[in-house]
């Protein structure tokens, strides 16, 4: 087996499981609520400002997406919104916290196929209690060495988290759905990635500037080629 690769990293959410589809159905029934008070075509689009500029004081997940759901709803309707209806807005965020685990075809026998020539660790983002419920309820946590729930994933987490996991940046591969948060980090920091995109992705992690055709980068269509990519990263051109 090469040296190059120590460790291999997974992402939970729309990697392991399902999630984004939760949040589209959740927005799309607070544009219904908002959509009774006022006409407007990008509502979406302001919603998605007010979770933006929210991100450094509520962070990712289903309660900071309530949270910034709740304030839009105020501010586009200018405070016209009911208690009822806020209610209704509370409400999506309970059922998004507590949606079924639905872990993706082929992500056990993946994750399995890898961990017979690697460690692999978990490390996902969000709420902690969330992510920590979704991992226990969805039955792949004794496959991982170590499961990590971060605030971020950028530059600074993932160089924690290779000192603490002593590893070099360029032993690891991180495995994934997102290019800004899985992917292009550890690219930076010299590591691998295999992507494996996600038929839905929230705009904000969609803002990246991965190029696609970086020599440590591998793409797969679904979990089915991540052992091969891993082994092509560390025994091909990566």
């Amino acid at each position: 087996m090469s040296t190059a690769i120590r460790m291999v990293g997974f992402d939970a959410d729309d990697t392991l499981w399902k999630s984004e589809d939760y949040y589209r159905a959740a927005e799309a029934e607070f544009r219904r609520i908002v959509g009774g008070y006022i006409d407007l075509a990008d509502l979406g689009g302001r919603l998605y400002e007010v979770e933006k500029r929210n991100l450094a004081v509520f962070g990712y997940g289903a309660k900071g997406m309530v949270l910034s759901m709740t304030e839009a709803a105020i501010e586009v309707t200018g405070a016209r919104i009911t208690a009822t209806d806020i209610h209704r807005i509370v409400s999506l965020g309970r059922e998004l916290l507590q949606h079924p685990v639905e872990v993706l075809p082929g992500i056990p026998a993946a994750v399995d196929a890898v961990a017979e020539h690697w460690p692999v660790v978990l490390i996902t983002k969000g709420d902690l209690f969330h992510q920590e419920a979704k991992v226990r309820t969805s039955g792949l946590a004794g496959r991982f060495e170590r499961i990590e729930v971060v605030s971020e994933k950028d530059v600074d987490t993932y160089a924690r988290l290779f000192h603490e996991f002593g590893v070099e940046p360029e032993e690891f591969v991180m495995v994934g759905n997102s290019l800004r948060s899985d992917i292009a980090p550890v690219l930076e920091l010299g590591g691998a990635g295999v992507h494996m995109p996600y038929h839905v992705t929230w705009a904000h992690e969609a803002e990246h500037d991965v190029d696609a055709a970086h020599p440590r980068l591998r793409q797969v269509g679904d979990a089915s080629g991540i052992a091969a990519a891993v082994a092509d990263l560390a025994f091909g051109n990566g």
